[in-house]
Order: C-alpha cells, then sequence, then structure tokens
C-alpha cells in the first residue's frame, strides 16, 4: 500500500524503473496515457513493428513528438526521452532497461520475447495473456531459472481476481470460487466475425468508424478469451476449472454468494476452490440488473459463527445462510492500471499474479464442422473457439491450445464442439512457443498423471 511513495523516493533520487514496451497497440495506448503522469518510472524505449504507428499513438495519448524523436537508446536514457524502433532485440537486451512490457497481443511472438528477456536478465509484465494461457508454468519457472520476476499485468482481469484471491486468502478467508463477469448467451460461442457486431448491438459502419477489430472483439464475445483468462487464474491461484469448464451461469452481484457455492448446498458449482465466468444476461436475453459484466469477484467463507455475525453486523452481502460473502470491483481499467504491475516488480521484487503451477488449459474447439486443408485462424475466428479444460484432461487427450491454433492446416476432419488435437494439425515444431508448450507438457505430464 506504499507503492506512490516508493515511486517518489525513485523520483527523488532520480533512479527510475527504466522500462521498455514491445507492442504498441490499443492496450499499451492506454499505459502510454498513463507514463507521463506516473513518477519514479522512465518509459526508455518502444518497440512495435510500425513504429510510425506507434508515434501515431504516442501523439494520439498526448505525448510531445520531441519526447519520442531520440535515435537511440542510449540517448533516450541521457535525455529521459523515449526511443522507438522495430527491434526488439535491442531493447531486451539492452542493459539500460530492467523491466519489459509485452504487449503484442501476438502469443507465438510473445514467447519469444519474453524468453530473450529473460535470457538479458530482464523481468516481464505480460499482457499477452494467450501466452500465459498455454504455457505460463513453464514461463514462471525459465523466469525463475534466470532469476527475473514474470507477472501478469495488472488491469486485466486476471491479475486482479488474483488479487482479490489473495487478498481474501491473506485475511484469513477460504476461497470458495472467483472470476469476472461475462456477457454470455449460449449460442455466441458460434459468433464469427461477421456476425459479432450485431450482438454488441453496433452495424458493421459504426465499428468501422471506431476502428474496431471484429476478430479481436469476438474472441471476447464467443468464449475464447474468458476460457484464455481463466486458464491463467487457475495457473496462477490454484483454482481448478469444472471437469466440463465454464458454465455461464447468469448471476448479478447480489446473488454471487448465493449462487457461488456447492451445488449440495443450493449454488450451481462443481466443487470449492473453482473458477467460474458470470453471465450479464438471463438466457432469455434479459439484461440482469447490477451485473458484473466488466469486474471481477471472489465468494469466500466465514467459517464460524461469530465471523458470520460479523458479516451482518457490517452489511455484508451473503447467501441467505450468512456463510458465503463476497467482495468484488465492477470495473477494470485494463491498460490505464498496468503501472501497478511496474511498481510491484520493481519496487517489491513480486508479480501481481505469476503460474504456480499447471491446472488448466485453454484449447481449441471446433467451431463448425472442420475439413482436411482447412487452415485454423485462431481466436475470435471462424474455424475454433476456446474452451477451458482441467489440465489433466488437455494433457491426457493430446488437445491443441487455443494460443497456437493459428495458420496451422488441419489434417482430418474435426465435428463441431469437439476439442482440436496436436495430431490434428500440421504444426511447426521448431517455433520457439510450441517448443516451450512440448517441454511444459514433458515437465509436468507425470505429475498430472500420477495426481490423475
Amino acid at each position: 500500500m506504499n507503492l506512490y511513495a516508493k515511486l517518489l523516493e525513485r523520483k527523488q533520487q532520480n533512479k527510475p524503473l527504466r522500462v521498455g514496451l514491445i507492442g504498441a497497440g490499443k492496450f499499451a495506448a492506454m499505459y502510454l496515457a498513463q507514463v507521463p503522469r506516473t513518477p519514479g518510472v522512465h518509459l526508455v524505449a518502444i518497440a512495435d513493428l510500425s513504429p510510425d504507428n506507434a508515434k501515431v499513438n504516442l501523439a494520439r495519448v498526448g505525448w510531445n513528438p520531441e519526447v519520442f524523436s531520440g535515435n537511440s537508446i542510449e540517448k533516450a536514457l541521457k535525455d529521459r526521452t523515449t526511443h522507438v524502433s522495430d527491434n526488439w532485440q535491442a531493447l531486451v537486451s539492452h542493459s539500460g532497461i530492467d523491466i519489459v512490457i509485452e504487449a503484442t497481443g501476438n502469443p507465438v511472438a510473445a514467447v519469444e520475447h519474453i524468453l530473450g528477456a529473460f535470457r538479458h536478465g530482464k523481468h516481464v509484465v505480460n499482457v499477452t495473456v494467450e501466452a500465459d494461457a498455454f504455457c505460463g508454468p513453464m514461463l514462471a519457472r525459465k523466469a525463475q531459472e534466470a532469476g527475473v520476476i514474470y507477472s501478469l499485468a495488472y488491469g486485466d482481469q486476471p491479475a486482479i481476481i488474483c488479487d482479490l484471491v489473495d487478498w481474501a486468502r491473506a485475511a484469513g478467508f477460504p476461497v470458495v470460487a472467483a472470476g469476472r463477469g461475462h456477457k454470455w448467451l449460449p449460442h455466441f460461442a458460434q459468433s464469427t466475425p461477421e456476425t459479432v457486431w450485431g450482438y454488441y448491438g453496433l452495424t458493421p459502419e459504426q465499428a468501422k468508424i471506431g476502428g474496431l477489430n471484429p476478430k479481436m472483439f469476438n474472441s471476447f464475445l464467443d468464449g475464447s478469451k474468458p476460457a484464455i483468462e481463466s486458464s491463467a487464474v487457475c495457473n496462477a491461484t490454484g483454482l481448478t476449472p469444472a471437469p466440463n469448464g465454464l458454465d455461464f451461469p447468469s448471476c448479478s452481484i447480489e446473488n454471487l454468494p448465493s449462487l457461488m457455492k456447492p451445488k449440495d448446498e443450493g449454488g450451481v458449482l462443481h466443487h470449492k476452490g473453482q473458477v467460474e465466468v458470470v453471465s450479464s444476461l438471463e438466457r432469455d436475453g434479459r439484461l440482469i440488473p447490477y451485473d458484473i459484466r466488466f469486474g471481477v469477484w471472489v465468494v469466500f467463507e466465514g467459517e464460524t459463527e461469530y465471523i458470520q455475525r460479523c458479516f451482518s453486523e457490517y452489511g455484508v452481502k451473503t447467501d441467505p445462510s450468512g456463510r458465503y460473502a463476497c467482495m468484488y470491483k465492477r470495473w477494470h481499467l485494463i491498460g490505464l492500471e498496468v503501472g501497478i504491475s511496474i511498481a510491484s516488480v520493481g519496487l517489491r521484487g513480486e508479480a501481481t499474479g505469476c503460474a504456480t503451477g499447471w491446472r488448466a488449459d485453454a484449447v481449441a474447439s471446433a467451431k463448425k464442422d472442420l475439413k482436411p486443408g482447412e487452415i485454423l485462424d485462431g481466436e475470435g475466428g471462424y474455424t475454433v473457439v476456446g474452451r477451458l479444460m482441467p489440465a489433466q484432461a488437455s494433457l491426457a487427450q493430446g488437445c491443441l491450445p487455443l494460443g497456437l491454433a493459428h495458420g496451422w492446416k488441419l489434417l482430418r476432419p474435426v465435428a463441431a464442439g469437439q476439442p482440436l488435437k496436436w495430431s490434428d494439425v500440421a504444426f511447426d515444431a521448431n517455433i520457439p512457443a510450441v517448443r516451450l508448450r512440448r517441454e511444459m507438457e514433458q515437465s509436468f505430464g507425470e505429475q498430472l498423471r500420477s495426481a490423475a
């Protein structure tokens, strides 16, 4: 609770946290809007495939062009400006950078960037949660071996869920369930980039004017992003998915304590210690009042009569028994909050969420009947949708992680609704992301199989 004071101290000492950013898109632009307002931090360098677009984003969020006109990282360090280029290797290898933010949104590239940063002794804040979903446990291990910190990005929902879970446990409460909200109806799982705007209540023209990416927005709508984020939460917190993955029960904030408890106690959970995503829509499409569509929540347990009486005395919303209660954040500020991770990693040496084991997986499931020869187009596209699975089940079935289901040719037919397997696709085993995932399967496999 003293990060700001520590940042001010760094500013006074003229020893700012020196940050490099890879990827300057929408999420990163939100962070860029906050950097000039954050003491004790120097954004030394930005690497983006299109430096010109990165500079446009900097100007759009209010940066003075003089601040990012430097022609080298050395000059940026000296002048307290920001160097912009397309050279991520130079960024991660430079001794003048302490912390790297990976914000490309490309999970295959992100793994290469993160491993490169580790090799050069850099801490990493990973915004590309798609990469964490399929190899986060291995990235955490590689970071430990390199003596650096690997962290999920605060502001994105997984890290904020981790924060709520940690708060509950540190206060002595057993965590019954945790997760996020979502606008969900079952048929959204078949949505494509062609249908997404209708579900959002926009016309294609409005979306185009707003510069909105239909594939990206569809990855949220069809349930892929919730599966990805829930996988990261499980692997970081020790929570686990239900055997059939996410159920998306309709739920208001007030009903969280009543619904997010085991079925044998009147709730919907398969077990205590579960991750779940709740819908802001009733199954008939009606809006739920006081929803948590954009937020996160944790349900915890008051184990004694005294604790339950305290809940009542202080107006805590509980289930009818008074035993289960919740805490929540109704909104998250995405890239505007990433500075919390930078400060935590750089000043405390603590991640804001990091995998501690392999418990869950976001796998690619066929969105339609797929035929041999089709090319997979990844999350939010036309061919696959994300599905949350226990890691044991994914490993046993040889499932293909969603983050790697892009650009590869299908070798055999897969029926709609069925998970894809490694054996179903022609994949490149030499890609660093693939090698790391396969290493994780081998490394964690024996432990998972013995626990089955």
